[in-house]
């Protein structure tokens, strides 16, 4: 008795759930499409190619998936974000920023920027 037919199996590794703890206290899985659309907005007629910014949210992914809390906080990630867009693009890191921090006045975004042109130094 033959088949004939070759069958392939795939093995898949089942990663739990990561939970997003947002800002009013509600809870919500993780979802990357929702940072990767942040970054193409922020880094719209930016010099950054696109496989370069889905790098960055998979660092930002596996950084949060090796640590051993299944929550994390929206300013953990946007933290997490404007650490690494502010080493590929610092107009891009700017325009993220002013909506992540969600500048309420002219003197916050500069004061962003004084930050950002006084780690020049570093």
């Amino acid at each position: 008795m033959q088949c004939g037919h070759r069958f392939t199996t795939y093995e898949k590794v089942e990663k739990l759930p990561l939970m997003v703890i947002k800002k009013n206290g509600t809870r919500e899985i993780f979802d990357r499409a929702k940072i990767l659309n942040g970054l193409i907005r922020a880094c719209e007629k930016r010099p950054i190619a696109y496989e370069k910014l889905e790098h960055l949210v998979d660092e930002v992914e596996i950084q949060l998936r090796s640590e051993l809390d299944r929550e994390v906080s929206t300013s953990c990630i946007g933290e997490l974000v404007m650490e690494r867009l502010r080493k590929l693009d610092e107009v891009a890191y700017v325009r993220f920023a002013s909506v992540y921090r969600q500048f309420s006045d002219v003197s916050n975004f500069l004061k962003e920027l004084e930050k950002l042109v006084g780690g020049k130094g570093d």
